[in-house]
């Protein structure tokens, strides 16, 4: 796990005011301004598209550096290049090379689902893949869904049914909803959802509340 500030936190829901009531104002102010935070603001921080301004700017004016390998692919729409060593992988050139805290690295041996990413309309752990290995693709971050501002459907959905206790795991959790309901072959049923999500672990336990917030998205997402 990494030291994250938003890394896994006990919550006490008997004493604190906030999970008292949780769809008072207070709560959905705490969840805006730190759970969704690290996961739908990327796009309205300083972050990322400065980040993929700079890193273009500063790969098409030199050559890669030694030992390093030009890799070129559009993310969240927008084009990029990166100079990367052949061992990194996609997760740490989204957060490190690109400053998009939002994709989060948990197991880092693609069993969590915490790092899911779509690359080419499918969705893929990204601890597990090469950037690399991404020459030419379309890559999607949970930054991609929508801000802070200007929250997705399914973003919506999540605050609305408390779809998260600490957040860690929601950006992949979100990628992998996104996916299902796009994908026509899956079925509809809780059963059908909660099997789809199966790759996604939650250590909070919220899984009730993930699945009621899926199936409120339901119709409302986009591929």
């Amino acid at each position: 796990m990494t030291d994250d500030s938003d890394s896994t936190q006990s919550q006490d829901t008997t004493s604190s005011p906030d999970t008292a009531a949780p769809y008072s104002p207070s709560r959905r102010r705490f969840i805006k301004n730190i759970g969704l935070s690290g996961l739908a603001a990327g796009a309205a921080s300083t972050g990322f598209g400065n980040a993929v301004a700079a890193e273009t700017a500063d790969a098409a004016t030199h050559g890669p550096a030694a030992g390093t390998q030009r890799v070129s692919f559009k993310i969240n729409g927008e084009p990029t290049q990166l100079d990367v060593t052949p061992n990194t992988v996609l997760l740490d050139a989204i957060r490190h090379n690109l400053g998009m805290p939002g994709t989060k690295k948990g197991c880092d041996h693609g069993q969590c689902g915490a790092c899911n990413v779509h690359v080419n309309g499918t969705v893929i752990n990204s601890c597990l893949s090469l950037a690399v290995m991404h020459d030419g693709d379309e890559i999607t971050t949970v930054e991609g869904l929508g801000d802070a501002d200007n929250l997705g459907a399914l973003q919506r959905a999540f605050l609305e049914h408390d779809g998260y206790q600490c957040g860690y795991c929601t950006a992949g959790q979100m990628m992998t909803a996104c996916y299902i309901l796009a994908d026509k072959r899956i079925g509809t049923s809780d059963r059908d959802v909660r099997d789809a999500m199966s790759g996604n672990i939650c250590r909070c336990g919220a899984y009730k509340n993930i699945v009621a917030a899926i199936q409120d998205a339901r119709g409302k997402v986009s591929g």
